[in-house]
């Protein structure tokens, strides 16, 4: 049960960060450590980040449902395989979808 607490804290931050990354003013950041690419629009461009951060978490919350089942259950690896899949996905559509969206051409 303490287990899933804390996993279902994680994906409640996450999603307070999609949150706060939709009524952010300046383009919010996904990448750590990397500078921002110029965007055309801010609102659209930091809703759909938002977004994404926010269905993250919720699918992350979800994924952490086999921790109530108890200590040595096997479908703790559900919840493992998942999150990294869900991780891949998350990138990927940020990459192929966002970043093509509202990434300024430069010439």
């Amino acid at each position: 049960m303490t287990g899933f607490i804390i996993w279902a804290v994680v994906g409640a931050f996450l999603i307070l960060m999609g949150i706060k990354d939709i009524f952010s003013k300046k383009p919010a950041s996904f990448w750590a450590n990397v500078k921002q690419f110029s965007v055309k629009d801010i609102k659209g461009y930091n809703r759909a980040t938002g977004l994404l951060l926010i269905c993250y978490g919720v699918i992350f919350i979800v994924l952490g449902l086999p921790l109530l089942s108890g200590q040595n259950s096997p479908f703790i690896l559900l919840s493992i395989l998942g999150v990294m899949l869900e991780t891949i996905v998350l990138m990927a559509i940020y990459i192929v979808v966002i970043t093509k969206k509202y990434k300024v051409e430069e010439n």
